[in-house]
């Protein structure tokens, strides 16, 4: 509809095309806004989902590195102790390390994050919304 309504140009067409009853047009892969009106948003208040969470650590747990076996989230300073689900307090955890670590504060457990958890960049939200990046994407991403 942005493209049809010229509120958006097509940077990059897939190699089929779409069809209506009174037109043809090569199917947009990758579009770019024509004018873009900035929305302020806090990083904060974006939704955590476990999902978000894996992507923002790369799949990989957190304390030991691994990206194999099943993945948990983990509050770093556990909620029993204080600790609140937060950006910053929650972090990707396989399976073994979440019994290994338990209900213990990181210090009683010997067990730090790899990386401080923060509030991931806006971008990290398209790897949650699709199970592949497209290739015609990877230029438009940041790395």
């Amino acid at each position: 509809m942005l493209v049809l309504k010229e509120r958006a140009e097509v940077l990059e067409h897939a190699t089929w095309s779409l069809h209506a009853e009174s037109f043809t047009m090569a199917r947009p892969v990758v579009i770019r806004l024509v004018t873009y009106v900035r929305i302020p948003r806090d990083a904060h208040s974006r939704k955590i989902t476990r999902r978000a969470v894996f992507a923002r650590d790369a799949w990989a747990c957190q304390y030991c590195g691994s990206k194999h076996g099943s993945l948990t989230v983990d509050h770093v300073v556990p909620r029993s102790k204080g600790g609140g689900s937060t950006w910053e307090n929650i972090v990707t955890c396989c399976a073994p390390c979440n019994r290994r670590k338990g209900d213990r504060l990181p210090k009683q457990a010997d067990m730090h994050p790899r990386k401080a958890p923060k509030p991931p960049p806006a971008t990290i939200f398209v790897h949650v919304a699709t199970q592949r990046v497209p290739d015609q994407w990877q230029q438009y991403l940041p790395a």
